[in-house]
């Protein structure tokens, strides 16, 4: 019998090693909660942002002419000096910071390097949908389109999410795809944006990451 599991179990480490090689698998479970976390903290105080100025488009539009008096390119300034824009930053760099120091980590746990081939790969197969999407939404915010930035943030961080499952833990594909579906199914309901980027930044985040560390670092 030991025989015979024994082809089995040296094909099970030649795929193992394979992965290793191809994936960055150290992503931890613990970093989609806490980017999770990070994402509502902030989705409450962008909330109540938005209910002092009585929702996000009367905010920017009366920042912005209240300094420059119409739409433009210099609408942009208006909204990167708006509460909203920092309270964005903040929440992004708190979520990435957490990710990593989770990420780092279990990665020092199971002796993988944190920079590897893999993870350089990953980084680029998100980090150029999330550029495209950037740039495109910049132009809507030039436009005063304001109803579609929350949907369009939704739509390229999913994609961004499906590119970069080739090179890391292939279930966070079907977290891609849940948050282009609430992306595009925002683009209905734009007046609530700021409730489906609770949904889809906040709490999807809380529950793919409790079910990966189930599945891969409980144990």
């Amino acid at each position: 019998m030991s025989q015979q599991k024994q082809p089995f179990e040296t094909l099970q480490d030649i795929k193992s090693m394979m992965n290793r090689s191809s994936r960055f698998i150290s992503l931890s479970g613990l970093s989609g909660v806490a980017a999770g976390v990070c994402a509502l903290v902030g989705a409450w105080f962008a909330y109540n942002v938005i209910q002092r100025s009585g929702g996000v488009a009367y905010h920017l539009e009366q920042d912005y002419r209240n300094d420059y008096g119409g739409f433009g390119v210099s609408m942009l300034k208006s909204f990167m000096d708006s509460s909203l824009f920092w309270i964005a930053v903040f929440t992004f760099i708190s979520a990435f910071c957490l990710a990593f120091v989770f990420t780092y980590f279990r990665s020092r746990k199971e002796g993988i390097p944190v920079w590897g081939t893999s993870a350089r790969r990953l980084t680029w197969n998100v980090l150029l949908p999330m550029i495209v999407g950037g740039i495109f939404l910049l132009k809507l915010i030039e436009a005063g389109m304001f109803g579609l930035i929350a949907p369009g943030c939704l739509i390229f961080y999913g994609i961004a999410l499906v590119n970069g499952s080739k090179f890391t833990l292939g279930e966070i594909r079907f977290l891609g795809y849940a948050i282009i579906i609430l992306g595009l199914i925002n683009c209905w309901y734009q007046g609530a944006g700021i409730y489906f980027w609770a949904l889809g930044f906040g709490v999807f985040h809380i529950i793919y990451g409790i079910m990966m560390w189930s599945k891969y670092e409980r144990n």
